[in-house]
């Protein structure tokens, strides 16, 4: 029963993690506009994300520009859109791996073995999810601190993590933290003895003595 429970838990926690990465994904606050220069402009903020670049005004009127040219992109951007991507994909194919060979469900209950083998390949496939997440959210967020601190970049085109940066951080370790729960249900190898022989029962005394 516990480990129907860590089972539960591990699943519910890589589902939430695999929901924020797809906020993450589409919400365009990956980095805001750095206000370290001297001359400080409040009444608008600028952010970007990985599909736009937006502009915040006081008013509350938000204007959005979609980047139109895929090979413009500079490549870091590139490869963070495909690891976002294919990391909620294998999240959705881990989900549906996972609900298969969970304790909770119907399916596959007369395997027991290769139910449990079945939670943990979904496990495996989430953690495979978190990292491919963490890899994308940790290298563009690299590329915002190698660009913030270069003397050849103008103060005035700095930039800081945004908001969506830390929701993907946040889902990551929710895929990574429920994978490994979900790994952790692998059934455990039963050792085998081999059957005792048995051994010939003597032969009855016929009460005869031979000299």
């Amino acid at each position: 029963m516990a480990n129907a429970g860590l089972q539960l838990l591990g699943f519910i926690l890589a589902f939430l993690g695999w929901i924020g990465s797809i906020v993450s994904t589409a919400l365009p606050q990956w980095k805001v506009y750095s206000y370290a220069s001297d001359n400080i402009v409040t009444a608008q903020a600028i952010y970007e994300g990985l599909w736009m670049s937006c502009v915040s005004q006081s008013t509350g009127q938000i204007q959005c520009k979609v980047f139109d040219s895929l090979l413009n992109l500079n490549s870091t951007l590139q490869a963070t859109r495909a690891l976002m991507v294919i990391g909620i994909l294998l999240g959705l194919i881990a989900i549906f791996v996972a609900t298969v060979g969970m304790k909770c469900m119907k399916c596959m209950e007369d395997d027991e073995a290769q139910k449990m083998r079945m939670a943990v390949f979904g496990g495996v496939i989430f953690l495979i999810s978190g990292l491919a997440i963490l890899v994308a959210t940790a290298w563009y967020g690299n590329r915002i601190v190698q660009e913030f601190y270069d003397p050849m970049t103008p103060v005035n085109a700095r930039y800081e993590f945004g908001q969506a940066l830390f929701i993907g951080w946040a889902a990551a370790s929710l895929c990574l933290l429920g994978g490994a729960l979900l790994c952790c249900s692998c059934p455990r190898k039963t050792t085998s003895y081999p059957t005792p022989r048995p051994y010939p029962k003597p032969a009855p005394s016929s009460g005869k003595d031979y000299v």
